[in-house]
């Protein structure tokens, strides 16, 4: 597998694609209509994509090809000059934080290597991440939530009310809910946006250990993607409500239905990772004017060197 193009020219090159994204989004924040927020973003995404020098393939993005006129499932990207990319990307992840005017909308995107993301439906994922510096398994997606609560706390040296996890509020998750408050761990919850839930994993300000819960599958594999930056940990399985979604699943060359993921299942090659901010959240400062300049805050993380960066851009209006 050719990685000499996975550098940090590439990975600049991606904080500047999903910096793009953020600001057109930012341009519908407040103003009720997720749709538009989201096609903002699609629309300066595949533009800013189709100006880089690569053979770039979609593989998660926003649907497949009759469902999304752009950035679709099998969209090819790029100038077609230099390395064979896969992309992964979800160009605004919390189009109803955004149309609400609410904290945690990104733009977010990552790179690898042709074959090295899984190519996950549309679908849900049962999800289980741990950030960086515990032993391989100490996390298990069979096991009860509250067991893997106490892996971390023993781990940590700590009891269970120090641990935190990011949990999406949802009724779906209410047993778990329940079954970590037992425990007396705090539980951060969120209303949208499960990739960032993943990610909060990776940095010790947020304060949180791990990420437990049903989100989407293609969330899980950007997610991921971030993961394999930082050394952390992450564990999927496909969640299937009704035959078309199996269907989905086979049209992607996906055999096994039950298959559990790891990290190396998940993101197999080398991956770039950005994630700009929208609107200001606990990972990122969102899209900001003033004085004739917009500012942006983005979050890039390469696998190759293990390099975690936080760019902070200020250019005219």
């Amino acid at each position: 597998m050719d990685i000499t193009r996975f550098d940090a020219a590439l990975a600049l090159e991606a904080a500047l694609v999903t910096e793009k994204a953020a600001i057109a989004a930012h341009a519908m924040v407040g103003r009720g209509d997720e749709k538009a927020a989201d096609q903002a973003a699609v629309d300066a995404m595949r533009t800013a994509l189709n100006a880089l020098d690569i053979k770039g393939r979609i593989v998660i993005g926003e649907g497949e090809r009759d469902e999304a006129p752009m950035l679709y499932i099998g969209e090819e990207v790029g100038t077609g000059k230099g390395m064979a990319i896969d992309i992964a990307l979800d160009p605004l992840e919390g189009t109803t934080l955004t149309a609400k005017a609410m904290a945690n909308a990104l733009a977010v995107m990552a790179f690898a290597p042709k074959g090295g993301l899984l190519y996950a439906p549309d679908t849900y994922m049962d999800k289980i991440a741990l950030g960086p510096g515990y032993p391989e398994g100490i996390i298990d997606l069979d096991s009860a939530p509250a067991d893997n609560v106490r892996a971390v706390a023993e781990h940590k040296g700590v009891s269970t009310d120090q641990i935190t996890v990011c949990v999406m509020d949802r009724a779906r998750h209410s047993k778990i809910i329940a079954e970590l408050r037992e425990l007396n761990c705090r539980i951060y919850l969120i209303t949208d946006g499960d990739v960032q839930g993943v990610i909060n994993t990776t940095d010790a300000s947020t304060g949180v250990d791990l990420y437990i819960g049903t989100g989407g599958a293609p969330e899980g594999v950007l997610a991921a993607a971030a993961l394999k930056c930082t050394g952390g940990q992450m564990q999927g399985r496909l969640v299937f409500r009704n035959d078309d979604e199996v269907a989905r699943a086979r049209r992607t060359g996906i055999d096994d239905l039950d298959a559990k993921y790891d990290l190396s299942g998940l993101a197999s090659g080398p991956t770039i990772f950005s994630a700009t901010g929208v609107t200001a959240g606990s990972l990122l400062d969102g899209v900001r004017y003033e004085g004739g300049f917009v500012s942006t805050e983005t979050l890039v993380m390469n696998s190759v060197d293990g390099t975690v960066s936080r760019l902070r851009s200020r250019r005219p209006v």
